[in-house]
């Protein structure tokens, strides 16, 4: 297959990044570079789909990779994974050695956050991306485990209607499910038993760089939803996600003492990357959002190893960055790249967070129980919302009463913009079509 033949299979099919904020994968793989790594560190804790994608559906992610591969040029792929995934990892091993060398398995260490995609890039190529930049700058592409499993799947006519996620905490069966996109959260959630306890916050995502849902009874999956994570409402991971701006603000006054701890342990500045958390913490308590420094929030990742383990005030860097960004990125702030050579810090190993010590600083132990698959979710509506991914929304092509067909295009990228097709995750008519979100009753 052609590459722009490969390349417009995936668009059609809308995928995009599962393991992200969602971007287009088509634009991803226009690309030419020397490798492509997958991202199968699964490095969140608590969630478990990519692994089980990778034990039992290899030979669809092989295919994957390798149609990536041929589309990119790259003559050397890797599937990356954690060793403690031992199912995972011999299924991997043994997908990789049919493919003549061709395909590796690389096995990462167990710690926090492996599956960031510049650290990702450097444990296994020993390349730094450039502060700002993306692995295509030093010959790579980094795609997600389900990504990949979706590109093989694009390449059979079979498009993006489904999504592989983790339902866990407290919750009465933890589990791994795949749902259709646009099924409500609630009713996701119930299907696994329902919550625990009375009170409760969901949070869509995993437990460092997830999202606290405003309000679960309008929620649905989306083509990002990677977990649904039930969790009290004054625990750990919740309280700094939910934190007034305000109060934050103050909090920080009050309590940051400038040890630098949150610098230390930052992955990016340790990968030699101009990123003092510390330092932007005196910006945030002095507003002084136009310094040199401030600029310096638009290298973080927000991967809150400063707020959820560096930080021994339990202040938020991560928050105070992501709203310092935030303000420069509205106000078309950029990054002056000065091309610099980075060098990673001498004590950048000794310094990784190990998953386990995170687990347990997190207050999570008691919901770390890898759960198993449980099967395919069913849902009598579906509420698909049009913007699932970086771009522009889709433009709806359906009207209310028409039926669909599960898999028909109901949202089409917009002419010359960057986006995404939307399909219809179940059969039925549709029932309205409002507020950027397409509803469809079986």
């Amino acid at each position: 297959m052609a590459n722009q033949q490969t390349i417009d299979k995936i668009r059609e099919a809308g995928v995009v990044g599962a393991g992200g904020a969602g971007l287009p994968t088509q634009v991803k793989v226009n690309a030419s570079v020397d490798t492509v790594l997958v991202n199968g560190a699964s490095c969140e804790p608590l969630l478990s789909s990519d692994p089980y994608l990778m034990e039992h559906e290899v030979e669809t992610l092989v295919r994957g990779l390798e149609s990536v591969m041929e589309c990119t040029g790259a003559s050397k792929g890797y599937i990356c994974l954690k060793g403690k995934h031992a199912g995972a990892m011999a299924s991997v091993r043994a997908a990789a050695a049919r493919t003549g060398g061709k395909i590796e398995a690389f096995e990462l260490g167990d710690f926090y956050p492996a599956g960031d995609e510049q650290v990702l890039v450097h444990e296994v190529l020993g390349r730094t991306v450039p502060e700002m930049g993306l692995p295509l700058q030093v010959g790579a592409v980094v795609s997600n485990v389900e990504t990949v499993f979706n590109i093989a799947r694009a390449l059979d006519g079979r498009p993006v209607t489904h999504r592989y996620l983790t339902v866990a905490g407290e919750i009465a069966k933890p589990m791994v499910v795949k749902a259709p996109i646009g099924m409500p959260v609630a009713d996701v959630l119930a299907l696994a038993g329902g919550p625990t306890i009375s009170e409760y916050r969901v949070v869509d995502g995993g437990p460092m760089m997830g999202k606290v849902i405003p309000d679960v009874s309008r929620a649905v999956v989306t083509k990002t939803t990677s977990g649904l994570l039930v969790l009290p409402p004054e625990h750990n991971v919740v309280a700094r996600k939910i934190m007034e701006p305000a109060r934050l603000r103050n909090f920080t006054n009050t309590c940051c003492c400038q040890c630098s701890r949150c610098t230390d342990l930052c992955p990016r500045h340790l990968l030699g990357h101009s990123l003092h958390p510390h330092k932007l913490m005196r910006v945030f308590a002095n507003q002084e959002m136009d310094s040199e420094i401030a600029k310096e929030a638009l290298l973080c990742s927000e991967c809150g190893i400063c707020e959820k383990f560096a930080c021994p005030l339990g202040v938020s860097p991560r928050e105070v960055n992501a709203q310092i960004k935030r303000v420069l990125m509205q106000g078309g702030v950029k990054w002056q790249n000065t091309g610099r050579e980075l060098s990673t810090n001498p004590f950048r190993d000794e310094r990784r967070v190990p998953t386990s010590r995170l687990i347990h600083r997190l207050g999570i132990s008691a919901y770390d129980t890898h759960p198993g698959y449980a099967g395919e979710l069913t849902s009598s509506v579906v509420h698909i919302p049009l913007r699932q991914h970086i771009g522009a929304p889709a433009m709806c092509i359906v009207s209310e009463g028409v039926r669909v067909q599960c898999g028909d295009v109901i949202g089409e990228i917009p002419e010359k913009a960057m986006g995404a097709r939307i399909h219809a995750s179940i059969s039925g008519v549709v029932e309205s079509v409002a507020d950027g979100m397409v509803t469809i009753k079986a």
